[in-house]
């Protein structure tokens, strides 16, 4: 019995019963009639009970989700149906998603024919990071005659966890093999100059820069036969150390389109090291707060990307002021050779920004720093916003004066030779890729 529901087209109809019953007693002569009406709506309901009860499994239903999803991005999750009565079905599905998605929506039609099989699918977004339990999923199954509900159960208990955006990087990963790169935001950077890491002497092929012509090697292999033109090829300087610095505090808690700070930054961070990986480069991470977290040291072994996906994964950001000093100290201790290190941390005012200025500027001095931090977007939508009355102007002025100490965070940074990149948050993945592969072109690693 615990299977069994009813259906709104039940509830209209005994509510009709109900006002016809009422009506017999003004009008006798619709009493026979009523009688007959309840009659027949007895027994339609006992016979799509009988035909629904009759098989023990007439439906089948599976959901179809990955062990791991990957933060804020669109999962795809597919529930696929069959019916296994002999005659058509109507369904309703209802999918008992994980609570943090806080969606009541879930719910979904489909009509089946004998033997027939359907798949419905949908996307989930999630955007914070950890254990995510989906409950079952409930089909009601209906005859034709859609007054009487059995449901179904399957799929119960599913633990999955959701770890930085994978699907990201995996999308980048695919495009760099392609040399399109470009469709995602990322820049063709001109190289200025050759790198110093010499590959090998090979023939001259039209397009070649001429500079590189190799004039000892093209007059060993001159004959009889002519002049053949022999180049120096050059490759990319390879095994150069990339560290992303990642910081906790309280600042990266502030929360744009679903995803704090330090979910951005994480998911860049996991995209970055990946491509790194991929020119050839080694790939580290270090993660502080009030304290300082975890260090991966930067190597290209295989299975390393693996380790950083778990390493992201188990970050939490704490609510206390982060501490630049122990940073500092722990690069100097740890990391001897100079390396790229991409600092993902967000800076409100220029005051805030002095108060860690001096350990910025040791980092710099050992190392080429790059400090990453974010635009308040909805900071920048106020400030597109006509000023209709005071209360506007105030907040206007307020905004145009943290979007002013913004830029002069970038100024002061530059004046000291640090690199800097501030951008939107949606942006932080490209532009990141972008500069990475600017310094590496300019041979600034």
């Amino acid at each position: 019995m615990k299977a069994l529901y009813f259906s709104l087209r039940f509830w209209l109809a005994l509510i009709g019963l109900v006002l016809l019953f009422v009506a017999a007693y003004a009008l006798p002569f619709l009493f026979p009639v009523a009688r007959i009406a309840l009659f027949v709506f007895v027994a339609l309901c006992l016979i799509e009970g009988v035909i629904l009860f009759r098989h023990r499994k007439g439906i089948f239903a599976r959901r179809d989700v990955t062990d791991r999803l990957s933060n804020g991005d669109e999962n795809p999750v597919t529930i696929y149906l069959e019916n296994r009565y002999t005659l058509p079905v109507y369904l309703e599905i209802i999918d008992e998603i994980p609570f943090q998605f806080q969606r009541r929506d879930v719910l979904f039609r489909a009509g089946l024919k004998p033997n027939e099989t359907k798949a419905i699918r949908y996307e989930l977004r999630p955007t914070r990071r950890g254990e995510y339990s989906f409950g079952a999923v409930n089909v009601y199954a209906m005859s034709p005659l859609q007054l009487v509900k059995r449901r179904y159960q399957f799929s119960q208990d599913k633990q999955v966890a959701v770890y930085p955006s994978y699907l990201q990087m995996r999308q980048y990963e695919l495009l760099a093999a392609t040399n399109r790169l470009s469709e995602l935001g990322i820049k063709r950077v001109r190289r200025l100059g050759h790198s110093m890491e010499f590959e090998q002497v090979r023939p001259y092929t039209r397009g070649d820069d001429v500079r590189t012509m190799n004039w000892k090697a093209t007059a060993r292999r001159s004959g009889a036969r002519g002049t053949d033109l022999m180049v120096n090829a050059y490759q990319d300087e390879r095994s150069q150390a990339v560290y992303c610095l990642i910081d906790k505090g309280r600042m990266m808690k502030s929360p744009f389109e679903g995803l704090t700070l330090l979910d951005y930054a994480i998911n860049a961070s996991l995209v970055l090291s990946n491509i790194a990986l991929l020119k050839q480069d080694r790939a580290g991470l270090l993660t502080f707060s009030n304290r300082i977290g975890q260090l991966l040291p930067a190597e290209r072994r295989p299975g390393h990307m693996l380790k950083i996906l778990e390493l992201l994964y188990r970050q939490k950001t704490r609510f206390l002021e982060s501490d630049y000093e122990a940073l500092y100290a722990t690069v100097r201790a740890h990391i001897r050779q100079r390396s790229l290190l991409l600092l993902f941390t967000n800076f409100e005012t220029v005051n805030g920004l002095h108060r860690q200025l001096p350990f910025l500027r040791r980092l710099a001095k050992d190392h080429l720093l790059l400090v990453i931090f974010f635009e308040n977007t909805e900071m920048a939508a106020l400030l597109n916003q006509p000023a209709t009355n005071t209360e506007d102007v105030y907040q206007k002025t307020i905004a145009e004066k943290f979007a002013y100490e913004k830029k002069q965070i970038v100024k002061e940074l530059q004046q000291y030779g640090i690199q800097t990149i501030l951008t939107a948050p949606r942006n932080l993945t490209a532009n990141t890729i972008n500069k990475y592969l600017e310094l590496k072109a300019r041979g600034m690693i």
